[in-house]
């Protein structure tokens, strides 16, 4: 670019015409001059005429890290100062600078962490091993009005083993439809873990002491963090997303008829993607298998009549995998593992 302005001048031609015969944009020519320019001219910065010296600096460092300030944000102490003390020592902008420049721009109020929340971390191989319960709130007849569905599912079939409507969330309505549910199905001690969040009745002592008593273990949610129970969710979101599902219940009876239709439609008829499209009730009462089998015999046949059809790709016999509440990190494991063999090899 310096060299096109240079032969404009000497040869007095035009920056028009050469930027025209060289196909560039006059406009982005004289942006870059105009931008050169002004990195050529070096202008002193101006000191603020009401800046803060080294001593203001300190003497508010010095409050903000007072004992009655220590753990306050800019907000509070600026306020505090002005309701209490009738003091104004800097605008809050000014205090965050400050502890900027100091490097405590981190977090100042003594807040309390979940970091002694424990990760869930659950696997079913087989039905009846891991059961995960929730409640959900149906829209009553009148406004604040609601009916509340107890749903209890277990995670590997995705079969509602219980279920129950109320008028309201009780801890033991939730222990009855629990004991309930726990002697229609057959569970032995130690051989069922429920998993449920942090509700008022999922953590009552009503219903931790039935569980200890019938040798059934519990694991909850970590606080925030509604990932940890994806079936009960997923299974709620089918459940509102059924096209019979409506805006509102005039009854309590109309939820109850609406919710023996849905369940008897979800367990025995709904094809269910998280089960290889097999129906929860068949998983639950052991017939996957057989169902796979006839499956992949149909596929066989069909591969083999015409195999351009699958391009050329043997069908593979499906199986239902173990199903996780937080699965473990395979990738890290392996890489554990790895290391943990170059470290054997090194010392061989």
């Amino acid at each position: 670019m310096t060299y096109i302005k240079q032969v404009s001048e000497e040869k007095d031609i035009a920056l028009a015409v050469l930027c025209d015969s060289l196909r560039i944009s006059r406009s982005t020519l004289y942006r870059i001059f105009a931008k050169g320019s002004r990195d050529s001219i070096i202008t002193p910065t101006k000191k603020s005429h009401n800046a803060l010296n080294s001593e203001e600096k300190q003497q508010i460092l010095d409050i903000l890290h007072s004992e009655r300030f220590a753990d306050a944000t800019p907000y509070e102490v600026f306020y505090t100062l002005l309701d209490e003390d009738q003091q104004y020592i800097a605008s809050i902008r000014t205090m965050y600078r400050i502890l900027l420049e100091a490097g405590e721009s981190s977090e100042r109020r003594n807040v309390h962490n979940h970091r002694d929340a424990v990760k869930p971390e659950l696997i079913a191989t087989a039905q009846n091993e891991v059961w995960s319960w929730d409640i959900t709130k149906l829209c009553g007849y009148k406004r604040f009005m609601y009916f509340h569905l107890y749903v209890i599912l277990d995670i590997y079939s995705r079969y509602v083993v219980g279920w129950m409507i109320a008028d309201r969330e009780c801890q033991y309505l939730a222990k009855s439809l629990i004991e309930a549910t726990t002697k229609k199905h057959g569970i032995l001690p130690h051989q069922l873990t429920i998993h449920s969040d942090n509700g008022p009745s999922m953590t009552s002592q009503t219903v931790s002491q039935l569980l200890e008593k019938i040798g059934v273990l519990k694991t909850h949610n970590r606080p925030y963090t509604s990932n940890d129970n994806p079936f009960s969710e997923s299974h709620f979101k089918t459940l509102k997303y059924w096209p019979e599902f409506p805006d509102r219940f005039e009854s309590i009876e109309q939820a109850e008829k609406f919710c023996r239709n849905f369940f008897d439609w979800y367990n025995s008829m709904h094809y269910n993607s998280g089960i290889l499209f097999l129906r929860p009730s068949t998983v639950h009462y052991g017939l996957a298998d057989v169902i796979l089998k006839e499956r992949h015999c149909i596929l066989m046949d069909a591969y083999e009549k015409n195999p351009a059809r699958f391009n050329y790709k043997i069908p593979v016999l499906k199986k239902l995998r173990p199903v996780y509440i937080n699965p473990p990190n395979m990738k890290s494991e392996k890489k554990s593992e790895k290391s943990i063999d170059r470290k054997t090899e090194s010392m061989a």
